[in-house]
């Protein structure tokens, strides 16, 4: 069963849409979804809708939210802040685990989502499981492409670089800035600036079982192989605690083409995880 409301929140409301499981099945966990930034989010909704339906098909609770100044969530794009952000993705997580209080959760993240996760799950008194969608590892180098895209109309007369002078002083005299449709604020780009895709260590006292990691990355090439930055992840994680499960994935990277697409591969391959998952932490 979907449903889809607007849930108060600082600033007004946001736009929670819930995915139930069966009645009357087993709850296997609850899983928060957490989009991309700017436009990747827009490319990506159909993705992200679809694997939620799936999942509540297999006895998960899953929530997609839309971040403050996101979507038809309250606010504009230029009233946002990460810090405002990380409270949607805690309060989106507070909200689903008080209708399922004794099912696990999960924070699945796409792209910049899955710095939000970490963050998020920093400031958890127990650390969730980790659902990633080609995580974004470096916040700063998301914000360095997306504000190319201010600098890519001028780029044809050399001024290219001025405008992007112009808008990195903008933000740091404390105004907010255009980019491609989006108002960005200080608050924003240097929260994102600064976000890093680092392990976060597990203690007995935080966290009981063992929380996962699952992290897939997507690749339209046939020959599959991890990105030397995922596999330079992997370990780290794992002496932090932490059971983890690195799988390459072929597929379109949905979340930037022209046309919106699917990317069959990703859903089945992480339906399968998930599963594997629970059979494990039944075992």
């Amino acid at each position: 069963m979907r449903d889809a409301f607007l849930h108060p929140a600082e600033g007004g409301h946001r736009l929670y849409i819930h995915h139930a499981p069966a009645v009357g099945s087993v709850v296997r966990g609850v899983v928060v979804y957490v989009h991309p930034w700017a436009e990747e989010m827009n490319k990506s909704r159909r993705m992200a809708s679809l694997a939620a339906r799936q999942l509540a098909e297999e006895g998960y609770a899953v929530l997609q939210v839309d971040l403050l100044g996101c979507g038809d969530s309250s606010a504009d794009h230029g009233d946002a802040s990460w810090e405002a952000w990380v409270r949607d993705v805690r309060d989106a997580a507070d909200w689903l685990t008080a209708r399922y209080p004794e099912a696990p959760l999960w924070l699945w993240g796409l792209r910049a989502g899955t710095l939000l996760c970490q963050a998020a799950a920093a400031q958890m008194a127990s650390l969730p499981n980790l659902l990633f969608w080609q995580p974004a590892q470096q916040g700063k180098a998301l914000l360095q492409q997306f504000l190319r895209l201010k600098a890519a109309a001028q780029l044809a007369d050399g001024g290219g670089k001025a405008a992007m002078d112009e808008v990195r002083q903008a933000l740091r005299t404390g105004q907010v800035v255009d980019v491609a449709g989006y108002r960005v604020s200080p608050s924003l780009a240097s929260g994102l600036e600064v976000a890093t895709l680092a392990p976060l260590a597990v203690t007995a006292a935080a966290t009981r079982p063992t929380p996962r990691l699952v992290w897939f990355e997507i690749n339209p090439q046939v020959e599959l192989e991890l990105s030397p930055a995922a596999l330079s992840a992997a370990p780290k994680w794992t002496a932090a605690g932490w059971r983890v499960d690195l799988q390459p994935v072929c597929g379109p990277t949905f979340w930037q083409t022209t046309e919106i697409e699917d990317a069959p591969q990703l859903l089945t391959a992480t339906l399968a995880r998930m599963a594997s998952v629970n059979e494990a932490a039944l075992a």
